[in-house]
């Protein structure tokens, strides 16, 4: 069978996350979106997304297709649903679809001679940016089920100190040096080659991704996500880092998501909660204006790219897009958009040209190549947020 994530109708309320990526390359727990469905499926997947990222994140449509709602989050009893499908049927909850099963071209498709099945089971859908770490605590507890189950742990080092060691799993090449493990409240899952530097305080639920490093000192709450390739320290509490990301240095990060590619400078801090109490309200593309979370404690989203000076400050519930640089003293504004270079004293423009030049030599410093694909992805990101950028 064929199967297809496609991006449904909350894409643009997961902007700017999916500015550069599709719904299915989110990372929420430990794996992506993407990951999870493969890892219960048994099958690769492709991707129906935006065209202009369709060279990086192809399509293959075969006679038979299985198309699957990428916003929602597998689980065995919807897999078990979805792997019994036959043509023309479809699974909904609510008003959404969760996944169909079509002979057609996607042109062709008419849900109105479909059958409908009603899935009333419970199942996480990440519909907004915040959902990402709101739900990170399930969503990690189960990926740690998923990938553990039937597997041994490496054996924990000497000179650890654990509580419930049960709870830990710890992947071949990862290194843990004289710190504290405390997974009572929630699973602790170490990837591999992944490195935990001495005097560090962590506290599950947790995942640290393939090569990520966690820095002397550092203390992290859960439910946190540090995918791989990362390098984090300071205080973190609640967030989800997607890969290639680095907050190395003191400061505080909390309920927040970073995209890929992205730093946050020494001595740096968010704000997740107001001084009033009050609910946070986030920037919304969708919109284009302030949205209710329904959240007391709400930090920072920050797209692919983008970047922050060192003592940068944060204010509760603040949005930036993809490939900003925010330096300065006192509070920029808690909207920032993409390319924008500046901070509270005003924004200008960064231009393409000066943008992709620092991304190839991001790149290259992990000994990667921001390729041709690479470039044309974030030269019509730039294009599609001109109408943001009013300096």
């Amino acid at each position: 069978m064929n199967y297809i994530l496609f991006d449904g109708t909350v894409r643009a309320s997961l902007l700017p996350l999916t500015y550069t990526r599709p719904v299915a390359e989110l990372r929420i727990g430990i794996l992506t979106i993407r990951e999870k469905w493969e890892e219960y499926l048994g099958f690769t997947t492709t991707t129906l997304t935006e065209e202009y990222l369709e060279d990086k994140f192809p399509m293959v449509e075969m006679e038979q297709n299985i198309l699957i709602n990428a916003s929602f989050l597998p689980n065995k009893l919807l897999v078990e649903k979805i792997s019994e499908l036959t043509n023309n049927q479809v699974i909904i909850t609510g008003d959404e679809i969760i996944a169909f099963y079509t002979n057609d071209t996607q042109e062709e498709v008419d849900f109105d001679t479909y059958e409908i099945i009603e899935f009333n089971d419970e199942v996480l859908q990440i519909k907004n940016t915040w959902d990402l770490f709101s739900l990170n605590e399930k969503a990690l507890k189960a990926d740690f089920k998923l990938i553990t189950e039937g597997r041994t742990s490496q054996p924990i080092p000497k000179g650890v100190n654990v509580i419930n060691k049960e709870n830990i799993f710890i992947e071949e090449g990862a290194e843990i040096l004289f710190s504290t493990l405390n997974a009572s409240t929630g699973p602790i899952y170490i990837g591999k080659n992944a490195l935990i530097m001495e005097g560090s305080l962590i506290r599950g639920p947790f995942s640290l991704g393939e090569e990520s490093v966690v820095k002397m000192g550092s203390k992290v709450y859960g439910a946190t996500t540090v995918g791989p390739y990362c390098k984090v320290g300071g205080e973190i509490n609640n967030s989800i880092l997607f890969a290639y990301s680095s907050k190395g240095h003191e400061g505080y990060l909390g309920n927040s998501v970073l995209g890929e590619w992205c730093n946050i400078g020494a001595d740096s801090n968010n704000s997740n909660l107001k001084n009033n109490y009050a609910e946070v309200r986030l920037w919304n593309y969708e919109t284009e204006n302030f949205a209710k979370t329904g959240l007391q404690f709400c930090g920072l989203i920050m797209g692919d790219h983008s970047k922050c000076a060192i003592n940068t400050m944060f204010n509760t519930g603040t949005v930036v897009g993809v490939s900003a640089n925010i330096y300065g003293s006192n509070f920029p504004r808690n909207f920032i958009p993409s390319f924008s270079w500046g901070g509270a004293a005003g924004f200008s423009v960064y231009q393409i040209n000066k943008a992709t030049e620092t991304a190839k030599l991001v790149y290259k410093r992990r000994d990667l190549e921001f390729d041709d694909r690479e470039q044309r992805i974030l030269a019509h990101v730039f294009d599609i947020t001109t109408k943001y950028r009013n300096f």
